[in-house]
Order: structure tokens, then sequence, then C-alpha cells
């Protein structure tokens, strides 16, 4: 794993300098702006060269039928891919009639910068056309926090030298091409030009485009229009047309040296089912009118506020690192805008920053990055599990399906159902149902959102918790196994007992139980009893947890420790990730893990393991993990960081912090790695803030490694924000307005008032065993070489 990061070092924003085209789809993927309704990726305003041109509203796609070499019972029918919308970004200049294009003529400066805190993404160029016409060109775009249907752009051309007549084409496109949306053939010819053009029309100066998708028939409008200024003393020339598939502002003025040409566009997008076609042009063009009456100022100065009242409490300080900084910044901003706006939708795998894993979400939504969201910004955390409630009827039928009660969540989806097609790793990863229920459990004590727990909240754990009982099975001694599953880890397929899937599944029915008593009457409306929840509970207390007595270690599943060791020794570096040169035969029967599993038991049910067994654990699976997934990283520093192995935390924490900055997979030209990202958070805050969380409370255990100097992080409690300044020697707690609360610091508990800090020292480390080695050429590349340029 290696990398570079060509990106300037700022620790509020994130640039580049020059262009290199071949580098595009990177660039286009880390520059993305999002609401969580919208998704932009950060093409180049013109629209050429491009990567990966990219428009997404959350929930659009379209489907296809699922392709099998053999087909078989309960297998999901059809597949769900993500698709472009219509594209308002293109703004395309032309000089004289020659074509502003960056790879043509001169090109004295290209900076592009993504500014966190104005929630804006800026591009400076100037440029020679090689008939020597000079301009100066500047665009800010912005995907409006403020406005959920609404993205913007303010577009600059300055003369420079020479009188010249700028004309641009601005532009609404539907059914661009896309290259290689997908490796199977009968799939990219669903996806490829997947928009029936419906209506399209000029109305004033606005420009509408209504779509429908062919197969899913899901309702799409976008609609365009502009506020045109000059410098100079002669009116630009403005022109609309339309059709189907396009439409087009053309805006001309002849400039002189040091006169300007400012176009404001604004872009409205609307969609959705059964909704008329007037009503959905109604929509997007009523979206636009708002924008226009805002203005560029009110939306520009809309989105720092929104942006402000967030960092007030989710910014991280980093002392120690300023790539490190800028890269936890960057984490953070990317999070809040995935999910600012998504409103009773999902947060995709990758966001809106790119079609990667189809546009699906996943597991590590809930595991990963709704913690995050949690602590935050709680009401975009609150949004995504009613999404998921609202699913419930899909999973309903799902688990009816599969023959089993209660609800059996997707492994992938993006609008509830089912849409993956290979089960050995996916669909009997049970497991998915545990981390929903436990981030509905986390969301309620951090919030203390009583009315989210009674109408959405208790009925997921209820249906989730008869997921358990039926899979499950009690042997002649009473105890409880659940056999046949996936864990976390997909080099481990269809086993018995994964210990992560048990010990979640254990906090599930607890966590059912003790919520139907606190609310009989909602239960009763669930139908669910006295017995029911008494059945959760006593399961709970049977639940099997697998131990190696012999080996002193938590095998990830039964009799995983007496399985064969892959032969590390014989593989070779340009043999990773092992599931691209390796069958997944070979893999699921030997001692080689993908991804942390048992360790994310470490972290997540971290009560069921003494300190002690924790630290057996972490040595033995750091052996065998080789992190072939984005996921492993963040946890491994977390459990590192408990266990006392901080150096190698602050490792892993680099390789999480430039995953998708130094792209380290090969695959972020596909949009980002969002639980990657929020793993950044999880290592800062959980590993060296030593954050936990349960019924009894917030936890801290704060200890910083060599590397760093200072830690500074805000956490959302009830309400209240609970600021943590981290040193080494000590750590400083500051309350916010509200009532008092205790917290504890390491095992000392700590009543905190309002308004007035507590300083408490750090106790010292206590003594650590050797540092863990992993297998051959996959440590972590360390600190000091991850960050170095």
């Amino acid at each position: 794993m290696s990398g570079s990061y060509p990106f300037t070092v700022d620790p509020w924003s994130i640039g580049l300098s020059g262009i290199d085209t071949s580098q595009l789809m990177h660039r286009e993927s880390v520059f993305a702006l999002s609401n969580g309704h919208i998704g932009w990726r950060g093409n180049l305003d013109e629209g050429d060269p491009r990567g990966i041109p990219g428009t997404y509203l959350n929930g659009v796609f379209e489907e296809y039928p699922m392709p099998y070499a053999e087909d078989g019972y309960g297998y999901p029918e059809d597949g769900q891919h993500v698709i472009n919308v219509s594209n308002g970004q293109i703004l395309r200049l032309l000089l004289d009639d020659e074509p502003f294009d960056v790879r043509r003529g001169t090109l004295a400066r290209h900076d592009q910068r993504l500014d966190f805190r104005a929630g804006t993404l800026h591009r400076h160029v100037e440029w020679t056309s090689p008939a020597g016409r000079a301009v100066r060109v500047r665009s800010t775009r912005l995907v409006s926090l403020s406005h959920r249907s609404v993205a913007a752009v303010r577009y600059e051309v300055e003369a420079m030298d020479a009188p010249v007549t700028a004309t641009v084409q601005s532009e609404l496109v539907a059914n661009e091409a896309i290259p290689d949306a997908h490796p199977e053939a009968r799939v990219q010819r669903t996806v490829d030009a997947p928009l029936d053009g419906v209506e399209h029309v000029v109305l004033g100066s606005a420009a509408t485009l209504v779509h429908r998708t062919r197969t899913s028939g899901q309702g799409i409008a976008v609609t365009m229009d502009h506020r045109v200024a000059t410098s100079g003393s002669t009116d630009p020339d403005v022109g609309t047309e339309v059709s189907a598939d396009l439409a087009r502002t053309t805006i001309s003025v002849r400039l002189e040296p040091g006169e300007r040409l400012e176009i404001v566009k604004f872009i409205g997008h609307e969609w959705a089912d059964g909704v008329s076609v007037a009503g959905l042009r109604d929509r997007a063009e009523g979206a636009v009118a708002d924008a226009v009456r805002d203005g560029w100022n009110g939306l520009a100065e809309q989105q720092r506020a929104r942006l402000d009242e967030y960092w007030a409490c989710a910014d991280v300080r980093v002392d120690g690192e300023p790539k490190l900084q800028q890269a936890v910044r960057f984490a953070l901003f990317h999070i809040f805008q995935a999910a600012a706006r998504a409103e009773l939708r999902s947060v995709p795998g990758k966001g809106l920053t790119g079609a990667g894993y189809d546009g699906h979400t996943f597991w590590d939504f809930e595991a990963f990055v709704l913690p995050v969201l949690t602590s935050t910004a709680p009401h975009a955390a609150e949004q995504a599990l009613r999404w998921r409630h609202s699913t419930l009827d899909h999973a309903r039928r799902r688990a009816r399906l599969l023959g089993l009660a209660g609800a059996a969540f997707p492994w992938r989806t993006i609008d509830g159902r089912e849409s993956s097609g290979y089960w050995p790793a996916s669909t009997i990863a049970f497991h998915l149902n545990a981390d929903i229920a436990f981030a509905a459990l986390h969301y309620v004590r951090a919030t203390g959102d009583r009315a989210f727990e009674r109408d959405a909240g208790l009925e997921i754990l209820v249906e989730t918790a008869r997921l358990w009982m039926s899979l499950g099975h009690h042997d002649a001694d009473g105890r409880f196994h659940i056999d046949g599953v996936t864990g976390p880890d997909e080099y481990s397929a269809m086993v018995d007992d994964n210990v992560y899937t048990n010990l979640m599944a254990r906090l599930n029915l607890d966590g059912a139980a003790a919520t139907a008593r606190r609310h009989p009457d909602v239960a009763d409306t669930l139908g669910v009893g006295p017995d029911e929840i008494d059945q959760w509970a006593a399961t709970a207390s049977a639940m099997t947890v697998p131990f190696d007595a012999a080996r002193q270690i938590h095998p990830q599943f039964a009799g995983f420790t007496d399985k064969q060791h892959w032969d590390f020794d014989g593989t070779s570096p340009d043999q990773y990730p092992l599931q691209e040169h390796f069958p997944y035969f070979d893999l699921y029967r030997k001692q080689v893990v993908k991804q942390a599993d048992l360790v994310l038991a470490l972290y997540l049910a971290g009560d069921a393991f003494t300190a002690t067994e924790k630290e057996r654990a972490f040595a033995y699976y750091e052996a065998l993990t080789v992190r072939d997934s984005s996921l492993s990283a963040a946890v491994q520093a977390v459990i590192a960081a408990e266990v006392g192995h901080l150096e190698l935390a602050a490792d892993y924490l680099a390789e999480t912090a430039t995953i998708d900055l130094h792209d380290l997979h090969e695959n972020t030209d596909a949009g980002l790695h969002l639980a990657s990202l929020a793993g950044i958070w999880l290592a800062l805050t959980a590993g060296f803030g030593g954050m936990r969380d349960s019924e009894n409370g917030l936890r801290f255990a704060p200890r910083l490694p060599s590397q760093l100097t200072r830690i500074a992080f805000g956490v959302r409690i009830g309400g209240q924000t609970l600021h943590l300044d981290i040193t080494p020697a000590a750590t400083v707690y500051l309350l916010s307005d509200g009532p008092t609360r205790s917290i504890r610091h390491f095992d000392e508990t700590l009543v905190l008032s309002p308004g007035h800090p507590t300083t408490v020292p750090t106790p010292p480390l206590p003594a650590v065993g050797p540092r863990p080695t992993q297998p051959p050429s996959r440590a972590p590349r360390g600190f000091t070489a991850a960050f170095a340029d």
C-alpha cells in the first residue's frame, strides 16, 4: 500500500494546482459536493475533459434482471444501479468561437479548492487560446444545505489583455454516456441512457427537462435559470432552446480588457414516484424560484451558517501533523454533506460522490457512519434510522421468503429491497440486522430521543429480535447458537457461532427487551407480550460465545482456531487483495482475515471481554489480518489504542486517513469510501479518546501517541455538547449549557457542571506486551511515511 499526496495542505480546505487529465476521476471524487439529496461529482465546469460525469439524486436508480449463472430459491430477482440524472453543471465557454479546453492553448494557472467551512468548490483558471486570447475564469459551486433541491454555480469570465467575445453555453444534459458503468453487459445496456423524455419546456428565463426511468418508473424534473451581469457597457445576448435531452441557454457578450461577465446558474432537482409531470415540474421550478429570490449571496451565507453550526460541535483539532488535520476535516465535511438533507433516504457506501458499489447502502453505514452523525449531527442520524424503519415491510417480506420471523434487512440496497446476488458473503451476513438495532440503541442513548424510540426504534428492535429467535436454536444444554452465517470478515463464510454476530445479536435481544418494557403500550400494538420479552432476555443470557481454552483466545467463530493457517510466507505482495488471486473456497477454509471481525467485536461489544482477553485476541488476529478491506484499519486503530499499542494505532490511523486521498485501494475513482472517512473520526475519538458508550453512560480513556501533541473534539449528548481537549498529561472536559452530567474518565466518575472546565490527569500507561506483528508485507505503512510528500 503506497500513495502520494498531491493536494495543497490547509487546515480548512483541500486543493489541487495544475491538472493531470489522467487523474480526473480521483479529483472528481475528492471535490464532489452533496447535501444528501443531490450529488455532484467535481467535474470541470465546461464538461470536457472529464473522467466520470456524475449528477445523482438520492434514491433514483434503474432496475435490471439480476444475472445468475444458476438461479436458486430466494435469490433477488432484480438488481438496482444508481443512474445519472440531467446534468446541470455544464457551462461551456467559447472565446471568439474557439472552445476553452484545458488540453489546448496555454494554461498559466489552474487551481481547484474545496472549502470545508463555506461548503463550496472554487476554481481559478488563467488560459490563453491558441489564437492568443487570454482570459481569467473563476467559478464557485455549491450544493445547498438550506435548499434541499438546489445547486448553484457562480461563473465569471474576465478578458485579460485584448478584447474578446465570450460565449457561454449553459446546459442541462440528460442520458450522457457513462464509461463502464457496469462490467455485466446486460446491466450496462439497462443503465446506458436510462431516461425517457416526458416533457421539456421554457418558461420565462427558466428551462425544465422532465424524464422517467424506463424500468423503475421514477419521475425526475430538473430546472435551470440564470442571472447574468457584466461590468462592461455592452449588454449580453441571452437565448434558450430546449429538446428532450438538452436545454441550453446561450449567453454572449463582447468584453474589453479588464471587463467581466458574471453568470449565476441555479439548478433545481426533484424526483418522485407516482407524481404527475406537472407536479414534478412545479416542484423543480419552485425550488429554483426560491433560490433566485435568495440570490447567490443568500445561498452562500446560508451555507456558511449551516456549516458553522455543524463545526461548532463536530470539529476535531489535531496537533502534530497538518495533513492529518486536513484529512479529518475533509472526512467530517463529506460525512455531513452525504447525510445532511437525505431525509428518509439511504446514505450509500460512496455517499453521492460516485456510482461505486452501484450506489448501494451497506451495513457499514450503521456500524461506522451513524456513530459519527449521532455524535455530531443527530438530526441526520435520526432521518437515516427512520429511512431504515420505512423499509421494514420490505425486510419482513424478505424474512418470510427465507422462512424466518421478524425482518431481514437487505445486505445491499437503494430502496430497501435486497439487491445482492452473492449470498455466501452477503445475504447470510445477518449481523447487519443487529448493526441496525445497535445504531438505534446508541442513537437513543446519546440523544434521549424517546419519541423516535417509541414510534420507530422499538419496532426495529422487535422485528430484528424476532429474526434472531427464528434464525438460532437452543442445544440440549440450553445454550443458544446461530449457525450458517457470515460475519464481517468476508474471507470466512457460512460459519457457526460467529462471535461478532452472536454478541451483537445478544445486545439486540437485550435492547429489545429493555425498550419494550419501557414502552409496554407500544409493544402491545406490535403484538409483543411479557412472555416474548422474557424469551428475548433469556436467549440473550444463553447466547453462545465460543472460547478456545487451550489457546486462551476467542475464535472468530466456532472451530476457527483449529483451521489451517494461510501460507503468508508463500504469498507475494502483488497477490493482494487475496480474493483477486485465490479461489474463495480456499480462503474460506483457512485462518486468514480480510477485515476486522473478532476485533470489531472487541470494540462494539467490548464489555463481553476482559482486558487480558482483548490484548491476547488483538495480537492473535493481527497476525492473520491482511486488510484487503478499507474498513479494517480504523477498527484496528481503536483496539490497538485500547490495549496500549499507541504507535501502532497511529500507524493505522494514518492509513485510514489516506485511503481516499492517496487512493490506497485504487478505487476512489468511483467515489469516496464513506465508512473509511468515518473511521478517521472513530480512530481519534474511540481510539485515542477512548470513548465508549453503554447503558452505564459515556466513558473516556484518553491517551495520545508520540506522534500527536493534542486532540480536541466535541460530542452531542442529549442536546448538550461535551468538548474534550486531550494532551499527553491531562484532559479538559467542558460541558455546554444544560444540566450537570456524569461521565467516567478511566475508572473515575466525574460530575460535569456546564460552563466549568474539569481537568483530570492521564494515569500512567500499564505495561504492555511486544508490538503485534502482521502478515508479511501487510504491516501498516507507518505514520511518518504515510504523510510524507
